[in-house]
This record gives C-alpha cells, structure tokens and sequence, in this order.
C-alpha cells in the first residue's frame, strides 16, 4: 500500500518506518526542513532502540522518504496517518490546533474520485474524528460546486487507531503489537485497515474494531489506569516506610495475583514522559466538560507530583537541612531508560529544586544529556561517564534505572564518592548489601534503607 505520514516526531517516525519495513510504500511529511533533510540523508532524529536499522535499510530500498510539501506526499497515498502533536493547553486538554490545520489542508488536497483513509494516530480526546471530518468538509467546499463537498462524494472516512507504543520498545511494540484498536463505522475503511495491519497479527493477536468514540477513549483508558497503578503503588511505599514494611515484598505478594499482574507496580519518583502526564490530564479535562468529577485520576495527579519530589526532604535531612554549595552527582535524566525523552522527567523537577536551595549537580545519562542541555543549558554539570560523575560529590541521587546503573562497581564508587550516601529513586539495588558494603543508603518503600546508626 502507499501510506503517508503527517508529522516525523516520535510516532511518526516509529510508525512510518515499520509500515515500510512490511513492503509498504511510505512517505512522512513535516514542516520542518532540517529534520527533513537529516532523515533524507540518513540522520535519524530520535533514540529508539532497533529503529536505526530498519529506518537506513528502507531508506535504502526506496520504501521510505520524506517531503516538506503536503500535497506531494499525500497524493498517491491510500491511507494518510496524522501523526501531529497534541500539546496539552493551560487547562490540560488537547490543542488540536495542529490536527485541524492539517485536516483543513487536506480538504483543498483531496479529489473526489480517489478514496483515502484519513487516520487519527495521535492521541487526542473523543470527538475529534468529528472534528477532523468536519474540517475537511468544509474546506473542500470552497473548491467545490455549490452544495458538494468530499463528504457528500463519499471521498474519505476519518478512522482513529490509536498507538501504544512503549518508548524503548517501541518496534516491538509495533511489530508485535498486543492489539490493535481501530474505530471506524465504515466497512470500507475497515477492510483496508484490516489488510494494512495483517502482517502484524499474525501470531493471532487481536485487531479489535469498535466505534470511533471508543477507539479514542481507549487510548486515555489504558495510560490512565497504569498510571494509576504507578501511583498507587508509590501509596503503599509511602505508607511502608512508616509501617516499618518492605514495598518490594508487597509488590511481589499482590502482583502474583493474575487479576493484579505484575506490571507497573515498581515504586519509584513518579512517572513522565509525553503520553501519561498528559493524557491522565487530557482524561480529567474531558471528564471536566462532561460535568463528570473523575476523583481517582485528580489523586492520581497530585499524588505523581507529590512523588517527584520524595527524595528531597531525605537528602535534606542527610545535610541537616542545609544543601547550599553541596556537590550532588545525578545518574540519569530521561524519564525512562532506553530512550533520550526528557519530556516531564522526574529528574527535571528534582534539579530545580536542588538548584534552588544552591547544590551543585554533575548529571550523567547515556542518551538524554544533550536534550537537557538543551533546555536548562549549564546550569548543571555534564559527566562524560557515570563513575566521572562522582569524582568528588557529596552525595549520589539516581533517577533512572539505566541498566548500566545496575551493577556497577561499588568499590570504584566508594572512592570517588566523598562519603558512601545514595539517594535510589529506582529502588536498584539490594538494601542489606548495601549496608554490608558501608553505603547510606536510601530508597523508596523499603523500610531497612534507614540510615545506619
């Protein structure tokens, strides 16, 4: 099939380059002519393991490329994926500004005589379907004879096929993807989307169709509730360390029952990223103009941004409340490992406030250093590994569970550390041999991270 893709961000790309990567012809479209030409030439724009690869072989293959121009991309396309960002507003919900601009294009672009399949792939709130439909409506008409317009000629259907992409696992999401969600009341669109995603279901994993307002409540439904799950479970840590209990033995005694499940239930400083922060909000702000009080994700908010900050008052308390002029060294700054995503780190937020009570941090992460850089600037120290981190800090706060974080060399730590103090709001590392090796150590949920005596 010929595909394009509207916007080269994070989803976009993923999603372009694995429809390729099955045979298709793909063609991703974004305003932006510098990351046009990085992709053009090969530069890939994003940190996402296993994509390089098969992104520079269709490439290769002429199966995947890249315009600036709209019109010239979707031409040929049978099936056109809005892939365009939907940042949150001051109240929390969806700025569809960027779908909508693009829809509206695509009704003065779009002929009557051939069919096209307009797909919703980022995730916006129920009811934009309409919204898009509508604009491409009624910008046809304005090229169009008076009372036809590419609705009445039955030109397109609007589908929303929201994604659910893991960053750091993403092809393999895509790839094998647990399911796929289409709504659609059309029985044309269906059987195209049918033949686009059979190549991904055929280990027999579901392609479920559904109404469109369902399919785009789904995607809120699903990050809603494992965030859910996130802060639910940094509940029950904060509640251990003042029970005197271990978070890691509650995990594993509930997360055995299969009606639990295992998944998203390690406590740590509060999840981030692009989709959970903004789409528990997005959930609220709809439950908001239904007139509908949703309690749960209101508490689940404050209690992740209540979360981030958990480790400050402890490393106050280590320097006797006062932190000014302390050397601090931060191992990662993504909010998750396996990708270069700073978007809402818990990381960020734990810098600004070390900064202003006057820490001096030296930070580490493989991936993310120069996303942060780019937005606080030098207003921290960058290492050019994890042990340089250390040379000389007061203090070691990790943020993300990198797996190169996980084993390190504790003796080789001990000496370049001023004193053996770990702050691990990943929870890393085994407490007792921690202690054993002479470390301060402190973590989240587990009551034996006391400071020793």
């Amino acid at each position: 099939m010929k595909i394009a893709i509207v916007g080269t961000g994070y989803v976009g790309l993923v999603t372009g380059t694995c429809f390729a990567e099955t045979g298709n012809t793909v063609t991703c479209i974004d305003i932006d002519i510098n990351k046009v030409n990085k992709l053009s030439n090969g530069e890939i724009t994003i940190f996402e393991p296993g994509l390089e690869k098969i992104f520079l072989r269709n490439l290769k293959e002429k199966r995947l490329d890249f315009t600036t121009q709209l019109a010239e991309g979707v031409k040929d396309a049978q099936i056109i994926f809005l892939a365009l960002p939907t940042p949150p507003g001051e109240d929390g919900s969806a700025d569809l500004k960027y779908v909508l601009g693009v829809a509206g294009e695509l009704g003065k672009i779009i002929q009557p005589d051939q069919y096209k399949v307009i797909v919703d792939k980022s995730t916006v709130p129920v009811g934009t379907a309409e919204k898009v439909t509508n604009a491409i409506i009624e910008s046809s008409k304005k090229l169009m004879p008076a009372g036809k317009d590419l609705g009445t000629a039955g030109a397109f259907d609007v589908v929303s096929n929201p994604e659910f992409l893991r960053e750091g696992v993403a092809v393999d999401d895509f790839m094998k993807p647990d399911r796929v969600v289409i709504g659609t009341s059309s029985e044309k669109a269906k059987k195209i989307m049918q033949d686009l995603y059979a190549p991904f279901v055929r280990q027999g994993n579901p392609i479920i169709f559904m109404d469109v307002r369902s399919a785009e409540l789904t995607k809120y439904a699903a990050n809603s509730f494992l965030a859910t799950k996130i802060s639910f479970m940094n509940e029950i840590a904060q509640l251990c360390e003042r029970l005197n209990a271990d978070v890691d033995m509650v995990r594993r005694g509930i997360g055995s029952d299969d009606r639990i499940g295992k998944r998203f239930l390690f406590p740590g400083i509060g999840y981030g990223g692009s989709c959970f922060p903004k789409d528990v909000h997005a959930l609220v702000n709809s439950a908001d103009e239904a007139e509908y009080d949703f309690k749960i994700l209101n508490a689940v908010m404050a209690v992740n941004e209540k979360q981030r900050l958990h480790l400050i008052p402890k490393i106050k308390q280590y320097f006797n409340n006062d932190i000014k002029g302390k050397k601090i060294a931060l191992w990662g700054l993504a909010f998750k490992p396996n990708t270069d995503d700073v978007r809402e780190a818990p990381a960020l937020y734990i810098i600004d406030e070390l900064l202003n009570e006057g820490a001096v941090i030296t930070a580490y992460d493989p991936e993310a250093m120069m996303n942060v850089k780019r937005l606080i600037g030098d207003k921290i120290k960058y290492a050019d590994n994890q042990y340089d981190c250390l040379i000389d800090a007061d203090v070691l706060i990790i943020a993300t569970e990198w797996n190169e974080f996980r084993t390190p060399d504790f003796s080789r730590m001990a000496q370049l550390l001023k004193s053996k103090a770990i702050f691990d709001g990943r929870n890393l590392f085994d407490v007792q041999t921690l202690r054993d090796l002479g470390f301060q150590y402190e973590s989240i949920g587990r009551s034996a991270s006391i400071l020793p005596k």
